[in-house]
């Protein structure tokens, strides 16, 4: 004898329960078509109707853009803060932050010890492809330092001593002399851009275009290591003041008719950024790009609305979190926006 099937209509209304009418406006969701060529812009623009972190990617496209347009403004110009950990400049987004700071496309950058030194490295040697699962100790007896998948040998980081030491003392010399030079670590990344005149370097433009960089933890990574190993060789030690450098980060943005953010990860970077924003209120549009979460209560992972409760980011601003690889979006980001609009411009 066959079981009964589940006749019962309670049974099927909790199975199926009604449906509320969809809005007239809902967008749905719908892949591109691929038979036929497809150019990039109009790849990512269906990727809004892809869903998951796809639909995310074309939120921050949209919300780039409008900052793009809004640093043009002429009422409302915008202040575009750009943050990025180390390892960004260690990757091929080098380059892609560099064509920012080439074309003048951002107003600042916040960075860490090592989204300094390793843009100076790369002019002095190459950094190259390894692989992820190289073992540690038999790269430690060659020479060879491992970030990720990437490899720098130490003989970049002996040109880098070789190249910044004497900078240093002359630093010391200015410091010292008549005026006497204060040192911030901003200025002091402007005279290494300046130093190093390889129109490679990020900085090197930077330095031209008058970008201000603000790098709060300078002395964590290999320029720290210079620095300390200068105090032993200077009969005075070069003094940096970071005071210098906060009071000019918060004072950009309180200036900032309107402000936005890209964050490109967490840390030092992420956060310095976002505690500026607070002193105006917050910003008016911001884009964070990290593959952090939310559990541990580190700001890296935070979402925008928590810092929406702190201030540091205006209530019904425009904001997005990608949760991506930075690698893997920002070159399209940049591609869609700011790269499209100057190859319009070239053309025209």
């Amino acid at each position: 004898m066959s079981e009964a099937g589940p006749s019962n209509t309670n049974a099927h209304a909790s199975v199926l329960t009604p449906s509320e009418a969809i809005p007239p406006n809902a967008v749905h969701i719908h892949g591109p078509d691929l038979s036929d060529p497809i150019d990039l812009v109009d790849l990512l623009k269906s990727y809004e109707k892809i869903g998951f972190q796809a639909t995310g990617l074309a939120r921050a496209i949209q919300i780039v853009e409008k900052m793009r347009v809004q640093r043009s403004n002429a009422e409302e110009p915008l202040t575009l803060f750009l943050g990025y950990t180390s390892n960004l400049i260690s990757s091929g987004l080098r380059e892609v932050i560099k064509f920012l700071a080439k074309y003048k496309l951002v107003d600042c950058i916040v960075t860490t010890a090592g989204g300094i030194e390793e843009d100076f490295v790369k002019c002095l040697g190459p950094t190259v492809l390894g692989d992820f699962e190289l073992d540690g100790a038999s790269l430690r007896k060659r020479g060879l330092n491992r970030i990720g998948n990437l490899l720098v040998p130490n003989s970049n980081y002996c040109k880098f001593e070789d190249w910044i030491l004497p900078i240093l003392d002359k630093m010391v010399e200015e410091q010292e002399g008549e005026p006497k030079a204060k040192w911030s670590p901003s200025s002091v990344i402007r005279r290494l851009g300046k130093e190093i005149d390889n129109e490679d370097s990020v900085y090197y433009w930077c330095y031209k275009n008058d970008i201000p960089v603000f790098c709060p933890a300078l002395t964590d990574g290999s320029l720290g290591d210079m620095i300390y190993f200068h105090t032993y060789k200077a009969s005075t030690p070069l003094s940096i003041d970071i005071v210098q450098d906060i009071r000019l980060l918060n004072d950009m943005s309180i200036h900032a008719k309107k402000a936005g953010m890209i964050i490109l990860g967490g840390g030092v970077s992420k956060h310095q950024i976002a505690n500026a924003m607070l002193f105006r209120n917050g910003a008016d549009y911001a884009v964070y790009i990290n593959t952090g979460q939310e559990y541990d209560g580190s700001d890296s992972g935070a979402r925008p609305d928590e810092a929406i409760s702190w201030g540091k980011i205006r209530a019904g601003a425009e904001s997005v979190k990608v949760y991506a690889d930075a690698t893997l979006v920002f070159p399209l980001i940049v591609a869609a926006t700011f790269a499209k609009a100057r190859w319009s411009t070239e053309k025209a």
